[in-house]
C-alpha cells in the first residue's frame, strides 16, 4: 500500500470523523424519531444566523454500565450559554438531562459523542428576530478518535493565521454555533497543511486554544494553561485537568501564554470532550519537548482514562450512569377456548 503524505492522512482522517454521524434516534422536542425524519426548516434562523448553542458530552463503558462524563457540568453550561444568546429555554434543567439519558439509552452506542443543541429552526428571516421558538435537539453517534487513532502518543498542530475573537465580540463562554466558524478557518488551513489540529491565539497574540480544545504546556514541571483574559472557552475537560493536576501534586498556573513559551515548552497537549487528552508533539515544526507524551502528561492521561473507565473512586460523582433500555416481552396470545 503507498505511504499516505500528511494532507492526504488528515483528510482521511476528516472524512472518517463526517462519517460517524450514524445516529438511529434522534429526540426532538419531546419525540425519538428516526435520524433520517429529524428535520428543521432551511428559512430557520439558527441555520442562517448561526444563533444556536450546543454541548459535546462523552458516555463511556464502565464496569457498571454505560456512565455520561461530568453530564451536569456540560447541562449547566449548555443553560449559561443559552441565556448569554437570549434563548428562552423551553425546558429545565433536570428535563434536558432526561432527554439526554432518553437518547443515549435509545441509541444503545458506547463509547457515544452526545450533542445536544438548543436552537430556533422555524422559518424567522431577520437578525434580531427572537419570536421563533427555541427548540432542543439531542443526537448520539459512535465516538472515535477526534485527532485521529494515534493522538494518544502525541499530534501536531500549526499555529493558525486566524485569531480568536475577542469576547467583546463574540462572547467566548458561550459554547454557540456562530462561534465555530472561525475554529472551521482553522482546522481546514492546518489541515491542508499537514497538520491534525490548530492552535488559535488571541487578539493580543497569546496562545488561546485548539479548534475545539483547550491547551496546557509544562515548564519546569509546573503546568500552564491560558486563563479567561484569552478569550477561551472554559472547557469541562479542562476543569477535570486542572483538579487532576493538582491531585497528583502539580502546581497549575491561568495565565497569558506566548508563543515563545509554547514553543519551548517540555510538554504540551490539548484537552477536550471529544478529542479527551491529547499530548502535542510538534508545533508549527518545532518539535515540544522530545517529540513524545512527557512524565506529566503521562501521569495526568493515567488518571483521566482510569477514571472514564469507572476504575478511579475518587472521581466517581464526575460519571453519570445511564439505565439501558428495557425492551418490553411481547406477552402470549391467548387463544379463546374452543366451544
Amino acid at each position: 500500500m503507498p505511504q499516505l503524505s500528511g494532507v492526504e492522512r488528515v483528510r482521511r482522517e476528516i472524512r472518517t470523523q463526517m462519517m460517524a454521524t450514524d445516529a438511529k434516534k434522534i429526540w426532538m422536542d419531546g419525540k425519538l424519531v428516526d435520524s433520517a425524519d429529524a428535520k428543521v426548516h432551511v428559512l430557520g434562523h439558527t441555520l442562517h444566523y448561526g444563533v444556536g448553542v450546543f454541548e459535546g458530552i462523552r458516555c463511556y463503558r464502565t464496569n457498571r454500565g454505560p456512565a455520561i462524563f461530568r453530564l451536569e457540568e456540560h447541562v449547566k453550561r449548555l443553560v449559561a450559554s443559552a441565556r448569554i444568546y437570549r434563548m428562552p429555554l423551553p425546558y429545565s434543567e433536570a428535563e434536558i438531562i432526561r432527554a439526554i439519558e432518553e437518547t443515549q439509552a435509545a441509541n444503545d452506542i458506547v463509547p457515544s459523542y452526545i450533542r445536544p443543541i438548543l436552537y430556533r429552526g422555524e422559518p424567522a428571516l431577520g437578525v434580531k428576530n427572537q419570536k421563533g421558538r427555541v427548540s432542543l435537539a439531542v443526537a448520539a453517534i459512535p465516538a472515535k478518535k477526534y485527532l485521529g487513532e494515534n493522538s494518544e502518543s502525541g499530534v501536531r498542530a500549526k499555529i493558525s493565521p486566524f485569531r480568536k475573537p475577542h469576547s467583546d465580540a463574540i462572547p467566548s463562554v458561550a459554547k454557540a454555533d456562530g462561534n465555530y466558524t472561525n475554529s472551521y478557518l482553522a482546522g481546514i488551513d492546518a489541515a491542508e497543511d499537514g497538520y491534525e489540529e490548530a492552535i488559535l491565539l488571541d487578539q493580543n497574540g497569546y496562545v488561546a486554544e485548539g479548534t475545539g480544545e483547550n491547551i496546557f504546556l509544562v515548564r519546569n514541571g509546573t503546568v500552564y494553561t491560558p486563563g479567561p483574559e484569552s478569550d477561551i472557552l472554559l472547557g469541562v475537560t479542562r476543569a477535570s485537568v486542572i483538579e487532576i493536576a493538582r491531585d497528583l501534586g502539580y502546581t497549575v498556573i491561568e495565565k497569558l501564554l506566548s508563543v515563545s513559551e509554547l514553543l519551548t515548552a517540555e510538554e504540551a497537549f490539548f484537552s477536550g470532550t471529544y478529542a479527551e487528552i491529547a499530548p502535542i508533539r510538534e508545533v508549527s515544526h518545532y518539535v515540544i519537548g522530545n517529540g513524545k507524551p512527557g512524565r506529566v502528561t503521562r501521569d495526568i492521561m493515567d488518571v483521566f482514562y482510569k477514571l472514564i473507565r469507572g476504575e478511579e473512586p475518587k472521581y466517581a460523582r464526575w460519571l453519570h450512569l445511564v439505565a439501558p433500555v428495557v425492551k418490553a416481552v411481547p406477552r402470549p396470545v391467548r387463544r379463546a377456548a374452543s366451544t
